[in-house]
């Protein structure tokens, strides 16, 4: 059986080697792909033009205006002398937030009494507010101006509500700094991976059968799992060259943090690897068009692994049909293991039923390539 596989094994090598557009597709696009979704989507907000209204001008309230634009969350775009001219700031877009000095802060602060400040936030944008609002807390929390802390209000509707006299106190596990590039490049890593694998399959048996060559296949000797396996090892080799790629790429350019075990890392992926592949290679045994089967195989990996496995949206928030439907989703299950070996640390106890099914998947999607092989000219 090895020395009928080998030849395939072979042929497929020197295929992508000789068509070296397609090398360089299959080893440059997941580092671009990570490059350029990890600095365009991001979660954190920075940089928020802050449209400051001081009416109080001493130092403290200097002082205060410099501790928020001193963070990378704000910036400060603009100084106004009137609400008129501090909605006008944020009505042409020039500042996103507003900070309102009274022009007794100093006083009140001096005098040990509580002294609030006020921020209008431009909700159009709803979710750049709600991580807005969210900083200005923290550094409201972490400011210290007098012996008895600042209390600012943030007020996004006419009628404030009164702060509650509660300690709030925050410890985030796994990424204190809730960098997003922490969440997104593992999750990256899944989409990525599992697009190209099907990609990278799904043109193998399609391309035989537009060169004229399969016949010349369904007459040898070769089984059609013994096909299947020629074909696939070359694309789990390759694979496991782009997962090195982006985990260098993940680690040393972005600074995502790797607690977990290396080794069971690489062998999940080879699992997720394997997955994809089948589906690749069931699509492309099915369809028998070069293009149909590129087509498709982005159609059934890509918009799944980014909109139904809790990589964008929250898994939770969605309908209890798309719910149910997630569960088919083997990215859903290789986000947990990635995130859990990246982010967490942990191991094979805690991530062994995401794996189980992942092999399963893995399993069943090669079986079905390989009854999906011709035997005979039809």
């Amino acid at each position: 059986m090895r020395t009928r596989i080998w030849p395939i094994m072979r042929k497929e090598f020197l295929e992508v080697w000789r068509d070296r557009r397609s090398l360089a597709f299959v080893l440059a696009m997941p580092v671009l792909m990570l490059l350029l979704y990890g600095y365009g989507i991001s979660s954190d907000v920075k940089r928020v033009p802050l449209a400051v209204y001081d009416r109080d001008g001493r130092p403290a309230a200097r002082e205060l205006t410099r501790r928020f634009t001193s963070t990378e969350y704000f910036v400060e775009a603009v100084r106004v002398k009137s609400l008129r001219e501090l909605r006008q700031a944020i009505d042409r877009g020039d500042a996103r937030i507003g900070l309102m000095i009274p022009e007794d802060f100093s006083q009140n602060l001096g005098a040990g009494r509580p002294a609030p400040i006020q921020f209008v936030v431009d909700g159009s944008d709803s979710n750049t507010a709600g991580i807005a609002i969210g900083n200005i807390a923290s550094i409201s929390r972490s400011t210290e101006l007098a012996p008895r802390d600042l209390r600012p209000e943030v007020y996004i509707t006419p009628k404030a509500e009164q702060l509650v006299p509660i300690e709030l106190r925050t410890w985030v596990w796994y990424n204190p700094e809730l960098k997003s590039s922490n969440f997104l490049v593992p999750g990256l890593t899944a989409v990525i991976l599992m697009m190209l694998a099907a990609i990278l399959t799904s043109l193998t048996v399609a391309r035989e059968w537009e060169r004229g060559t399969m016949e010349g296949l369904i007459a040898s000797p070769l089984r059609p799992y013994e096909l299947m396996v020629g074909k696939i090892l070359p694309y789990v080799v390759i694979g496991l060259v782009d997962v090195g790629l982006i985990l260098l790429v993940g680690v040393f350019w972005f600074g995502v943090p790797l607690r977990g075990s290396l080794l069971l890392l690489m062998v999940s992926s080879t699992i997720f690897l394997l997955g994809g592949l089948g589906i690749g290679l069931f699509i492309s045994a099915a369809t028998k068009s070069v293009q149909v089967a590129f087509q498709l195989s982005i159609l059934v990996t890509m918009l799944p692994a980014l909109l139904l496995s809790g990589f964008f949206y929250p898994i939770e928030n969605m309908p209890a049909v798309l719910r149910a439907i997630t569960h088919l989703i083997p990215a859903r299950y290789f986000l947990v293991v990635i995130r859990g070996i990246f982010l967490k640390g942990v191991g094979l106890a805690v991530l062994w039923q995401e794996l189980v099914f992942l092999s399963l998947f893995a399993v069943l999607m090669l079986v079905a390539s390989s009854a999906k092989f011709p035997k005979r000219l039809e």
